[in-house]
């Protein structure tokens, strides 16, 4: 296998020391930051995504999957963010596991993308309160709201979200992207959501889609 391949096998085992030994050799013998992510780190969470949809994987094992990319981040992160700056998207956002959903797998690495892609981000983490997911985009006026859920019954809480921004009167005021491993297009588009990503991967390009479209 290759060294991409032997990466992403060792992040769909949950093999926490093998990735972190892995990507250090790769960064070591001079290999693209940006290229271990993509095609070894991603693909490895991508695969035990897919696992998880299929009934093959469980949520201790995309757990341990969501831990070897921690690891692999901390290693990686400085060389992708040394290159923000010759990021253009600009444009500010909000990251968020809804109410009730204790999971942040993939929402960490969003983030960092997003910020590699010149984008300033605020991750609030998971199970953050709607109260308080609302009250950060009045005070702090994102252009975009990334929500995440990973368990298909705090979902709900996405709609209910948008209900209280519309009632607020500051709906049109933010894009709203959601995500996590249950979320759907059709779920996105019978909520009035603007934009879904996949994964991590997606959602830097739907990200700069949504900031295209602002006003």
């Amino acid at each position: 296998m290759t060294y991409l391949e032997d990466i992403t096998k060792a992040v769909f085992d949950g093999d926490e020391a093998k990735t972190a030994e892995l990507v250090q050799k790769a960064i070591d013998e001079g290999k693209d930051a940006q290229e271990i992510l993509d095609k070894g780190l991603v693909q490895g969470l991508r695969e035990c995504g897919a696992g998880f949809e299929k009934g093959e994987k469980f949520i201790p094992e995309m757990l341990m999957s969501a831990e070897c990319m921690k690891v692999a981040m901390a290693i990686i992160k400085p060389l992708l963010v040394a290159d923000v700056a010759a990021a253009d998207a600009g444009g500010h956002a909000i990251l968020a596991t809804v109410e009730g959903d204790v999971h942040d797998i993939g929402l960490e690495l969003v983030a960092t993308m997003l910020e590699t892609a010149g984008i300033t981000v605020k991750n609030m983490g998971p199970d953050v309160p709607t109260t308080d997911i609302i009250a950060a985009v009045k005070a702090e006026k994102p252009d975009i709201l990334g929500l995440s859920a990973l368990l298909s019954n705090t979902m709900d809480v996405m709609p209910e979200i948008l209900g209280i921004l519309e009632k607020e009167g500051i709906r049109d005021s933010v894009k709203v992207m959601i995500g996590g491993a249950p979320v759907k297009q059709d779920f996105c588009d019978e909520i009035g959501a603007d934009g879904w990503a996949y994964d991590a991967s997606s959602a830097v390009p739907k990200a700069k889609e949504l900031l295209a479209m602002r006003g």
